[in-house]
């Protein structure tokens, strides 16, 4: 009809205060819904897929996620501790504010997140592609940071003092600007980050 204005786009959902305790979450699929204050504690994810959706204060202690996806995701004071991500893409996502004490990563694509100012001190990334991820401002001090592809990642004031680095893509690694002291790292990382500092490295 002439003149009429399109249709205003549905409003988001919500689910709010709900007790998802333990629950069983197998290949749902969630667009654009607010999930706030909400007890994911000890939830089993497998499969199911969340789109550009919004979690704040919501509990995800112990909870386990294999083949999940949370994609273009906000997530605001949120908990992660003791939580596992198995092969899962995060893709896009935002944290702000999160805890994530003894949080797992094992697999998956954790690119273009953004986890400025996470403490990961205690969290463990393992063969995650993290492309153009920003750790800026990230406290990683002895956190497992193993064949992990961080390449283009933003690491402005980055601290990984004692961490385990071995096997991660550390091509775009200022040592002027990140903490270094005690990390663990291959010879061939040692040799590239040397090269980083201007260091002219050659065999004897």
């Amino acid at each position: 009809m002439a003149g009429r204005r399109p249709s205003a786009p549905p409003p988001r959902d919500e689910v709010r205060d709900a007790d998802w305790y333990a629950r069983e979450l197998t290949s749902e699929g969630h667009v654009d819904v607010a999930f706030i204050d909400v007890d994911m504690t000890e939830a089993v994810n497998v499969g199911s897929v969340f789109e550009d959706c919004m979690f704040r204060g919501v509990r995800f202690n112990v909870s386990t996620h294999t083949n999940a996806a949370f994609l273009r995701c906000t997530f605001s004071g949120c908990s992660f501790f003791d939580a596992t991500f198995t092969g899962s893409k995060l893709v896009g996502s935002t944290f702000t504010r999160c805890s994530f004490s003894s949080t797992k990563v094992e697999g998956g694509d954790w690119s273009f997140v953004s986890l400025e100012d996470a403490d990961l001190r205690t969290a463990s990334f393992t063969d995650v592609r993290m492309r153009e991820v920003d750790l800026g401002g990230v406290r990683a001090d002895g956190a497992v940071l193993r064949n992990v592809d961080l390449s283009g990642a933003s690491l402005r004031a980055t601290s990984f003092v004692g961490a385990d680095l071995r096997g991660s893509d550390l091509s775009t690694i200022d040592p002027s600007a990140v903490e270094l002291r005690g990390a663990i790292v291959t010879w061939e990382q040692a040799a590239q980050i040397a090269t980083a500092l201007g260091l002219d490295v050659r065999p004897e």
